[in-house]
């Protein structure tokens, strides 16, 4: 079977689901892995690295990362296991397009939870890739990484060329 895929709007502040905490996903099915699809394609056609579902109005647990030269990474349920260091980082958002801001994250992380098959699987990020699975898990959460900056003059305008997430 061959998956057509779609790309969705992307939702933007003040969205109230951006502020929502995601439900599990019990049963990875047909319509799950539809949503993983139309995910990467739409986080691809945005330009972005990262994707969680309540980005595209879905409510669940459930994000995509695609670094620049690598296999996108499929995470269904993820939980952070492990945490190490912290690094500055100037950081961007779909969802809050034309701004980016300075926060602190992880410099390394252990994140575990469920592959498209279903499989428990457990992946060890540094850098890049650890910033971007932070941030689409704390999507899931409800949390946006401007709720995280130190203070809001840490907020800036930009060209929307310049978004990372």
């Amino acid at each position: 079977m061959v998956l057509k895929m779609a790309v969705f709007p992307i939702r933007h502040l003040p969205d109230p689901i951006l502020r929502q905490k995601s439900k599990r996903v019990r049963i990875i099915d047909g319509s799950i892995k539809k949503l993983i699809a139309d995910m990467i394609e739409t986080m691809h056609s945005a330009g972005g690295v990262g994707l969680a579902a309540p980005q595209i109005g879905t409510s669940l647990r459930v994000v995509v990362v695609g670094i620049p030269g690598e296999e996108v990474i499929v995470l269904i349920n993820p939980k952070l296991v492990r945490q190490r260091g912290e690094r500055l980082v100037t950081e961007g958002c779909l969802s809050v397009p034309g701004y980016v801001g300075e926060i602190r994250r992880a410099q390394s992380l252990t994140v575990k939870g469920l592959n498209p098959s279903g499989k428990e699987i457990r992946i060890k990020a540094d850098g890049l890739l650890a910033q971007a699975v932070e941030h689409e898990i704390n999507h899931l959460d409800g949390v946006l990484y401007i709720d995280q900056l130190d203070s809001m003059d840490k907020l800036r305008k930009i060209e929307l060329e310049e978004t990372e997430f």
